[in-house]
């Protein structure tokens, strides 16, 4: 008797369970939004991370979809996700109705896992009062303060390629290109000297792999956690690598004491967050900011460190593996560079770099082709009704703009897979909805750090032309093959070039 409850128990909770599953699956067909049909339990995340890359899937499913509305469902496990498929949509998310959408929807927990807790990732005031403190850390007069860090490192990057370039040797680009952008920001995020160059294993490089070296395991968490936030929270759920956290948190208490202790005053993020920390303003501003703590303070160094290292690294591979495979534009880059070092006694001062204007060309151009950031997240804050549409987004439902998608949109971008840097003069530009390039998202919530991520692209690019051919070998990857399991775009099996001097 018993046994025969339990089994009508069972049946019945499955039975009510599969017709709810397949409720949700019919959601958007009974709303008139055009989908891609979802398979339980996954819905339409099957192979990402593993098989095809996020970004990938994502296009397959924009390609199918666009013009039929301005936006596709798809499934993230049995819940419905948006995708946008019109950029007039995509700026009122971005800039219209902002108010609507100013949060990520990404996973935040600052009581068990504090690194979590930055820019990127907050919500709400939350994100609006740390946007406020953040901002003037980032203008030009202070890209222009840690400009000589950025050249400084970039000579020790040219020092490492010299024998290399003596022997016409093939590297894998990427490892190298990451070496520059750790140890500019060690130097500009936490003062210290990491010479990757002459140390390839040291802590902080070693680290820095960590951060984004994601098995299936980290990748599905991460996942869950920003599926079912709260129940993540409950269980104290970290996304944050133990090593990683214990690295960056003992690190940034050993410099701020020392730098306390020793008045130590250094022209970089650190220094510039402390002053917040100890007085809720920066030197030389009266603009009251308001004070943080240790833990947001931290938060926010680890999130320049990881959005600074990996992103411009990424994106000066991908310019170097175009302009390998296109050597008329590598030498009209390089002649700009010769040029303009020239007019500037040969000194890469901050006005020299500012006029390489061919350089912001190609990489705006490797920006639209391998956008590092290559899909962005909305939440909604409140039920939305779609512009010119009866259909109400709900609350809390998330918004997904696939930037590669829209980068890679022949309707947008003719021939999208050719690279091409005139797509990006003024006058190109100017013909484009202000939507049809996201590298760094855009409106009040873009990317905070886009001048320095530029400058130190710009600067370690210039240094690389000035000095250097790169060609293409046997063992580039032609077509590239994405990552299925990486965080940013990336190479399947690395970048392979070939280094020769002028």
């Amino acid at each position: 008797m018993v046994l025969n409850l339990i089994f009508l128990v069972i049946v019945a909770f499955l039975t009510v369970g599969f017709f709810w599953v397949r409720k949700q699956y019919r959601f958007c067909e009974e709303n008139g939004i055009p989908y891609v049909k979802p398979t339980f339990p996954l819905g339409n995340l099957w192979g990402a991370g593993y098989k095809i890359h996020i970004c990938e899937l994502l296009q397959e499913i924009y390609t199918k979809t666009k013009g039929k509305h301005v936006i596709a469902g798809l499934y993230m496990f049995v819940y419905p996700i948006y995708l946008t498929l019109d950029l007039d949509f995509i700026k009122h998310v971005f800039v219209k109705d902002f108010h609507h959408f100013h949060d990520r929807g990404v996973y935040v927990n600052e009581k068990d896992d504090p690194l979590s807790g930055h820019l990127f990732s907050l919500a709400g005031q939350r994100w609006k009062n740390m946007r406020s403190k953040l901002s003037p850390t980032f203008t030009s007069g202070k890209m222009k303060m840690m400009h000589s860090t950025f050249v400084a490192v970039a000579k020790e990057l040219q020092k490492h390629l010299d024998p290399i370039a003596e022997r016409k040797q093939e590297i894998e680009i990427k490892d190298t290109l990451a070496k520059y952008t750790t140890d500019v920001i060690g130097n500009t995020a936490f003062g210290v000297e990491c010479n990757s160059f002459t140390q390839p294993n040291s802590q902080f490089r070693t680290i820095g792999k960590k951060v984004f070296d994601l098995g299936k395991f980290e990748f599905l968490k991460q996942i869950m956690a920003g599926a079912f936030p709260n129940i993540s929270r409950a269980l104290k759920v970290k996304v944050t690598k133990p090593e990683v956290e214990e690295f960056f948190m003992r690190l940034l208490r050993e410099t701020t004491r020392y730098r306390e202790k020793h008045n130590v005053q250094r022209n970089d993020f650190l220094s510039l967050l402390m002053q917040i920390m100890k007085t809720g303003k920066l030197e030389g501003d009266n603009t009251e900011l308001g004070k943080i703590t240790f833990e947001e303070l931290a938060a926010q160094t680890f999130l320049f460190f990881i959005a600074g290292f990996e992103t411009s690294s990424s994106t000066m591979t991908f310019a170097l593996y175009e302009l390998a495979q296109h050597q008329d534009l590598q030498d009209k880059a390089r002649n700009e560079v010769l040029r303009i070092l020239a007019k500037y006694n040969g000194e890469y001062t901050y006005e020299a770099c500012m006029e390489m204007k061919y350089m912001d060309q190609v990489i705006n151009e490797t920006l639209r082709k391998y956008p590092v950031a290559e899909t962005l997240v909305r939440s909604t804050t409140s039920d939305y009704k779609l512009p010119n549409h009866d259909f109400v987004i709900k609350k809390g439902s998330g918004v997904l703009i696939s930037v590669y998608s829209i980068h890679h949109d022949p309707e947008i971008y003719p021939d999208p897979e050719r690279f091409d840097p005139e797509r990006f003069t003024e006058e190109e530009i100017a013909k484009r909805h202000p939507m049809a390039w996201l590298p760094f998202g855009e409106g009040p919530r873009m990317c905070v750090g886009m001048r320095f991520g530029m400058m130190q692209t710009r600067v370690g690019l210039a240094n690389f032309l000035e000095k250097y051919r790169i060609r293409t070998t046997p063992k580039t990857p032609i077509p590239i093959v994405i990552a299925p399991n990486s965080n940013v775009l990336a190479a399947k099996g690395g970048m392979w070039l070939q280094i020769e001097k002028i």
